[in-house]
């Protein structure tokens, strides 16, 4: 669930340049569900209040050849500075006339306003359209039935287990076996190798070749064609063979193909695992002893599996809120959840290497759509949290807001208070709260709910 920005007010004063007089109809397409229209008309004295005013600033600033500066005539600064003092006029007077509008109206935005029909002249009424699109009605009733099973965290003796070899393989070493000796299950067998991919229906065989590849026989993920043909040879030895591999083998040009090797052993290579000793301990970090390794790793791994199974468990309550609680979505915060899931994708694609000259080259118009349907659900979920936390009176705390912050300072390797104060001027503050509070209630909710 990411956080959703829906500040209204700040929205209406961000959209309210002028195209000398007509339509303001580009922007987003608006969900007709979700949008309202209000008509604004301006008192003219208050216009005309507004263009003296401007006028007069532009005034004292103006210095135009062959007058001295202030004492240029009125009608000479309206003349050539219009399109700025027009432009100045709508900026003072829109945004305030537009807030004052939906207050008195009780309705609250979330979106730009998109301006129409406007009429701005000095000395006579200003009168203008806004569409914007507002909160939908959510019907939440019958939320507090919700029953789902509590998942089993309880860790498993095999789980263990299993963790504790992977990481005693992950610190084996590999070396040569001496002795002449054939290949049994558990060596590694160092080959050489050449093989002719099948011809298929694109055409000729392919030819594929390697000097020094490794082979583990009876290994797990060791097609077996090479296990068989490999258990008992020696070094030295050179066989031919079929080997034919399943679809969806990791090596793409392999996958459901057959090929004809021609291999030679080169050499015999044996794994030698790490005794699980209190040395063995030491080497993995600050653990006196072995007993205490397995006691941090037991205690690390149950933490984990249960963080893991209760946010499944969390994700599948809100995704069954999202698909029984039906209404229609603002097209506005539809379009910034896909712009957040998109920055975040570009960001991980820069941090991979990938410059800015190749995402200039993204098809973005499919890349938004893909991302449509992921976005409307995590909007659909925002927004039944928030009207659940309203309806249950969830409010999150100054201490748990600094310590979030203090968090994200440390993760961010920032300073807390350059944190703050950038996130202050984005409005990210807002955004925190607002996705702490969702959090906070789904926990409430998961405690609650589950049996």
């Amino acid at each position: 669930m990411q956080p959703l920005a829906h500040d209204a007010q700040e929205s209406a004063t961000a959209h309210t340049h002028d195209h000398a007089g007509h339509n303001h109809d580009h922007g987003p397409t608006l969900n007709p569900e979700c949008t309202r229209q209000v008509e604004v008309e301006v008192p003219a004295d208050e216009v005309g209040r507004a263009f003296a005013a401007v006028v007069k600033r532009y005034r004292r600033a103006a210095q135009i050849p062959g007058f001295r500066a202030g004492k240029v005539p009125e009608s000479v600064i309206r003349r050539k500075f219009s399109e700025g003092i027009r432009r100045d006029v709508l900026e003072e007077i829109l945004p305030a006339q537009f807030r004052a509008t939906i207050e008195k109206q009780g309705v609250q935005p979330v979106s730009q306003p998109q301006v129409t029909s406007l009429h701005l002249a000095d000395g006579e009424p200003m009168r203008f359209q806004a569409t914007f699109e507002v909160l939908p009605t959510i019907d939440i009733d019958g939320y507090n039935d919700t029953k789902f099973q509590r998942p089993d965290v309880t860790l498993t003796d095999a789980e263990f287990e299993a963790e504790l070899n992977r990481i005693r393989e992950s610190h084996a070493i590999m070396e040569p076996v001496e002795e002449d000796r054939p290949l049994v299950d558990g060596d590694f067998a160092q080959i050489r190798f050449s093989g002719l991919i099948q011809a298929g229906e694109e055409g000729e065989a392919k030819p594929i070749d390697g000097d020094d590849a490794t082979v583990e026989v009876g290994g797990a993920n060791t097609v077996e064609a090479f296990t068989s043909a490999l258990r008992g040879a020696r070094v030295g030895q050179q066989m031919q063979f079929e080997a034919t591999y399943p679809e969806g083998f990791s090596e793409n040009r392999l996958s459901g193909k057959t090929v004809a090797y021609d291999v030679e052993v080169k050499g015999i290579r044996k794994k030698i695992l790490p005794a699980m000793d209190d040395a063995f301990a030491k080497q993995l970090g600050e653990y006196e002893t072995f007993d205490v390794l397995k006691e941090k790793l037991r205690e690390h791994m149950a933490n984990d599996k249960r963080r893991r199974l209760e946010s499944e468990a969390k994700d599948r309550m809100v995704s069954a809120f999202a698909k029984r609680f039906q209404f229609p979505v603002p097209e506005s915060l539809l379009q910034q959840q896909i712009d957040a899931r998109l920055d975040r994708g570009l960001r991980a694609l820069a941090a991979q290497g990938m410059s800015t000259e190749q995402m200039r080259r993204l098809d973005f118009t499919r890349l938004r759509a893909a991302q449509r349907d992921s976005a409307l659900n995590e909007v659909k979920v925002s927004l039944i949290l928030d009207r659940i936390a309203e309806t249950e009176n969830v409010e999150v705390t100054d201490e748990e807001f600094e310590t979030q912050l203090q968090l994200l300072s440390y993760q961010a390797r920032e300073p807390l208070e350059s944190l703050r104060k950038r996130l202050t001027d984005d409005g990210g503050l807002a955004r925190i709260r607002e996705q702490l509070r969702r959090e906070k209630t789904v926990d409430q909710l998961f405690d609650r709910f589950a049996a």
